[in-house]
């Protein structure tokens, strides 16, 4: 039992770090108030309309045709450095919900973030492996770093990488190619467009800055960027204390089968026997036939790991970790079952598989 919650614990920690999240941004930004700078409106925007245009309404695609403007869903309105930072304006119950759920660089207990190690390789430079503190994020509050450190930023948490584009704010476009300054760079400000994407101003400037690769294959908005993440971030260090705990348990509770041998279960033992002898009798005996016995550690292994995970990330402010939502677990969960069983499917399991005659 053991030795499988350890195999388990670390492939999902693997996939963790090359596998993006169920979200596609680390930081919802539907709350945040954008403010715009138009001073090419006299050259690009002639005929464009501003009294009564709402900029805060603008979503990642719902720019409608202004009269006379030509503006397709796709265009950018421009930005500007004085965009407001994550948690400032107006609340927004929805975005500091999926904030905190989100997985990330730092440890969120409450408002509270603590920081954890950063592991992040780059085709182009190598390796950087430091802890996130390097960024001097506010221990209170949305984990925004208040540095760069080695072309690398902290934003709503999540650590992103500076690319070296420099673009010109009011019409997006890159204007020259810049290597951001290596080591620790001060008072900068992370700023986002309408679509979301992050940009930081520093030195005068303003850089695109890329989200970590992702094994989605473009499907949810990931792919491969310009850097890696295998990062112990939330989502991971949320596994390794519930593999830590139930490594305490059920050893706990094989030591009191040892010690109390024939009598009454007692304590935390008189809370797990009834589960395991359930999900025996109700499931693997019914389910799995005579050979039970050979795939009930495995069967265990899995329905306590998502259990505990579960039941962690309901406790009010510990982490609010959602590690069960991420498609990287379910997926590495649904490629072990799909292994086991395939490769243990009798003669009578394959003619289903392939409706044999006579199935």
């Amino acid at each position: 039992m053991i030795r499988l919650l350890s195999l388990s614990i670390f492939s999902l920690m693997l996939a963790l770090s090359l596998s993006g999240q169920t979200h596609k941004h680390d930081h919802s930004h539907d709350g945040h108030d954008h403010s715009h700078s138009h001073s090419h409106q006299s050259s690009d925007h002639s005929n464009h309309n501003h009294a009564h245009h709402d900029h805060e309404a603008h979503g990642a695609s719902d720019h409608k045709a202004s009269k006379g403007g030509g503006h397709s869903s796709d265009d950018h309105h421009g930005i500007s450095c004085d965009h407001k930072k994550h948690g400032d304006g107006e609340f927004d119950a929805g975005a500091t919900a999926f904030h905190h759920i989100s997985d990330a660089n730092v440890y969120s207990i409450g408002p509270w973030q603590i920081p954890l190690p950063c592991i992040l390789y780059a085709p182009d430079k190598g390796w950087d492996v430091f802890m996130s503190s390097k960024f001097e994020f506010a221990g209170f509050g949305h984990g925004d770093g208040k540095k760069a450190y080695n072309g690398y930023i902290l934003d709503g948490g999540s650590v992103k990488r500076i690319t070296g584009e420099v673009i010109n704010p009011n019409t997006m476009e890159v204007v020259s190619q810049e290597a951001f300054p290596q080591g620790s760079v001060g008072e900068i400000n992370i700023v986002h467009d309408d679509h979301s994407k992050t940009f930081v101003c520093a030195n005068g400037k303003i850089w695109k800055c890329d989200s970590k690769s992702t094994a989605d294959g473009g499907i949810f908005g990931g792919g491969i960027t310009s850097y890696y993440d295998f990062s112990l971030t939330k989502n991971v260090v949320s596994m390794i204390l519930v593999f830590l705990f139930l490594t305490w348990l059920f050893m706990k509770v094989a030591k009191s089968y040892v010690t109390r041998k024939g009598m009454a279960p007692k304590g935390v033992q008189s809370l797990i026997e009834p589960v395991f002898v359930f999900i025996q009798d109700e499931v693997a005996k019914p389910f799995l036939g005579p050979k039970y016995l050979k795939y009930q550690p495995f069967l265990m292994a899995l329905f306590f790991f998502i259990l505990g995970l579960n039941l962690f990330g309901q406790i009010p402010f510990l982490g609010g970790s959602n590690v069960t939502g991420n498609l990287a677990v379910t997926m590495v969960l649904a490629i072990f079952a799909f292994l086991v069983t395939n490769l243990n499917g009798n003669k009578h399991y394959w003619e289903h598989i392939f409706n044999m005659p006579g199935v």
